[in-house]
């Protein structure tokens, strides 16, 4: 049995937050009094990325006490209601601290039924896509979609960088005919939700840098998995496609 609609109020009020978080953002954005520290994996974090996160868990718990959140700064509040929020405050820290506007907010809400709500903002562009199971997908206000693109040759494939790459995998994608890009983090699953590009592709993430895009991604038509193609998002990779090339690309990309 297919899981119900989420419902609309839902997607409507974490639309609202993420705006108002990413607008804090903007007040630290390219800042010359901005301080960047660094965390024990070496990632860089400010008091931009801590206070959008409080901002938004502040929210949530207004509204929905009952709800858990897991938040990438502040870790894992539990609940009781059978909801969960998941928060990456600043997705493109690095971008954020180099003054470059493709970073983003991003907001997922998961229920009993699985994937519900799904947002990333990018507050300096003034884009934001979001989408609700059974709802559809939209950018701005409009509904949207992933392209229609049937070849890899000419297609456009985005990732956050090609630090994590295994060289052979990236001379197979080099040879592909797919043009390559690094407009990455959370602005790439949205340029893939918007029919911008055919695919993005992140070799190293974790659960708060992709989880709206279990909701974005196939309610904008597009495939979500692993890159071995399977659903197993534990792994620790992902890639997000127009449907149409996905097996194509995780076949190339896993040969």
């Amino acid at each position: 049995m297919d899981a119900p609609p989420v419902d609309p109020e839902l997607l409507a009020f974490a639309t609202e937050i993420v705006r108002r978080a990413g607008e804090f953002t903007l007040t630290h954005f390219r800042s010359a009094e901005l301080h960047i520290e660094r965390k024990d994996d070496g990632s860089p974090v400010t008091v931009a990325d801590q206070g959008a996160e409080r901002l938004l868990r502040a929210d949530i718990a207004a509204r929905f006490p009952d709800d858990a959140i897991l938040g990438e700064e502040h870790g894992e509040d539990g609940g009781t209601s059978g909801r969960r929020w998941v928060i990456d405050p600043i997705d493109g820290t690095e971008a954020f601290t180099h003054g470059v506007g493709l970073y983003s907010n991003l907001l997922y809400l998961e229920d009993e039924h699985g994937p519900a709500v799904g947002v990333i903002n990018v507050p300096a562009l003034g884009e934001i896509v979001y989408a609700g199971r059974g709802l559809g997908c939209f950018l701005n206000g409009l509904a949207c979609s992933v392209s229609d693109t049937p070849a890899m040759r000419g297609s456009l494939l985005t990732t956050s960088s090609f630090e994590h790459w295994d060289p052979a995998m990236l001379g197979r994608l080099h040879g592909s005919g797919m043009r390559m890009k690094t407009w990455g983090d959370g602005f790439g699953y949205m340029l893939v939700a918007s029919g911008r590009a055919e695919a993005m592709v992140d070799p190293a993430v974790k659960e708060w840098d992709i989880a709206p895009c279990r909701v974005i991604i196939p309610e904008a038509g597009g495939r979500f998995t692993a890159l071995d193609g399977t659903e197993d998002l534990s792994r620790g990779d992902a890639i997000a496609t127009n449907g149409r090339l996905h097996d194509e690309i995780t076949a190339l990309l896993g040969a």
